[in-house]
């Protein structure tokens, strides 16, 4: 098991350039702290990347073999590796999850 924060809703996450990231689908149905908890399955879309030669525009996360399981699909924790992708799909680095650690922690 993984020993990062359950990301939700209110966690703060941004590319390596400070764009903020944001789940592109729907709110999950299961929630911790009375915000939604975050999956690895689901689309993340970054808004205000200032990276000027190519913005981040997306980002996907790669859940470990052990990960917690959130309705069969690996939750999101701050320690869930990650890539932050321009629009021609250009790696542009790893998310930076921010704020404090509050909520639960998976060990």
């Amino acid at each position: 098991m993984t020993g990062g924060n359950l990301v939700t809703a209110a966690t703060a996450v941004h590319c390596p350039h400070g764009g903020r990231i944001v789940a592109a689908t729907a709110a999950a149905a299961i929630r911790a702290d009375g915000q939604a908890v975050r999956t690895t399955g689901e689309a993340y879309a970054v808004h205000g990347c200032p990276h000027l030669a190519r913005p981040c525009r997306t980002a996907r996360f790669t859940p470990r073999p052990d990960a917690l399981l959130v309705d069969g699909v690996p939750a999101l924790l701050d320690d869930t590796a990650g890539q932050c992708f321009s629009a021609d799909l250009r790696p542009q680095g790893p998310p930076v999850f921010r704020g404090d650690s509050r909520g639960v922690r998976c060990r």
